[in-house]
């Protein structure tokens, strides 16, 4: 615990854990991207898949899926990783007592801290996605993505989103990582009779996903108005956030493309934590959340004696 392995493992445990995820629910993105975008032709979810299967076929639907895979695996590593190294670096200068008496705000201070870095990785990988998803025509993916989109509107064009993406994800995280780690803490007390060190990693790997589920529908509300913020300022060129503010309404900000949102966001979240628990359960480590084992002190090294020399007679 807390060693730079330990560190590792939650980095590699984290990009797999969002990488995967995120390329999984693609078809679901892009449907939730081009309603945010273009809600008279994409008026809801049914008829957002119809209206991309008859245009672009099945291929259609995992367009933008190499920024997607590659955004967000190293968005994860960065989370997950500094999560664990903020969270272990604030409760250390809190001490004890106070790091026990206030660790919901341990968890958001560390979990707030680790997304601001996350997102300097995502950023230019969800700009492309974006243009890429909600452009037809624009390039098939990243390779020919990137290069087009640097060429119109500059690399500084990449980090255009980088605000509004924090307000989407430093929220997110926090609500994320918070609300799992008291969750589970609390189904581990009321819940589940036995403690959590006594029961099977199953289990326990249950308890993350329901735990991150619950935690995913929290993270959707509260993120999903500078996730339609991101949507809009990434497809179109020289968009402003009050020409999205005009155009989508305060209501639309708020509601447009929430209920999918809610089921995409809710099963990512769980599944995330599901592959990061059991990642760290592969390498021999706890799972996150619940009562988190303190490391044994080290083992003090035997007394060195030396030899006394016989006093002269």
């Amino acid at each position: 615990m807390y060693s730079p392995s330990f560190y590792a493992a939650c980095t590699v445990g984290g990009m797999s854990s969002c990488g995967l995820t995120h390329f999984t629910v693609t078809p679901l993105d892009l449907v939730k991207c081009n309603m945010q975008i273009d809600p008279v032709k994409y008026k809801s979810t049914s008829s957002g898949f119809g209206v991309l299967l008859k245009e672009q076929g099945i291929k259609g639907f995992f367009r933008g899926w190499v920024p997607t895979l590659l955004g967000y695996s190293a968005q994860g590593a960065c989370k997950f990783g500094f999560y664990e190294f903020f969270k272990k670096y604030y409760a250390d200068i809190a001490g004890p007592e106070y790091a026990a008496k206030y660790k919901t705000l341990i968890y958001l201070a560390g979990s707030a801290s680790a997304e601001v870095i996350a997102d300097i990785a995502l950023c230019p990988f969800e700009a492309v996605k974006v243009r890429v998803q909600t452009q037809p025509g624009f390039a098939r993916g990243l390779s020919d993505g990137f290069p087009k989109f640097v060429k119109s509107e500059g690399y500084a064009g990449l980090y255009k989103g980088l605000v509004p993406l924090w307000g989407r994800q430093i929220p997110y995280t926090m609500m994320k990582f918070a609300s799992f780690e008291t969750i589970v803490e609390m189904m581990y007390k009321y819940a589940i009779p036995t403690p959590k060190d006594q029961c099977s990693k199953s289990l326990q790997l249950g308890v993350s996903f329901a735990g991150g589920y619950v935690a995913g529908v929290f993270c959707a509300i509260v993120s999903h108005p500078a996730d339609n913020l991101v949507s809009f300022l990434n497809n179109a060129k020289g968009a402003t956030v009050g020409d999205a503010v005009k155009k989508m309404g305060l209501l639309g900000l708020f509601t447009r493309g929430l209920p999918l949102r809610i089921v995409m966001i809710g099963t990512l979240s769980g599944a995330q934590w599901v592959i990061y628990d059991a990642f760290k359960v592969f390498v021999g480590l706890p799972t996150t959340g619940g009562v988190t084992p303190v490391p044994a002190p080290p083992v003090p090294a035997p007394p060195v004696s030396f030899p006394v020399a016989s006093p002269a007679l």
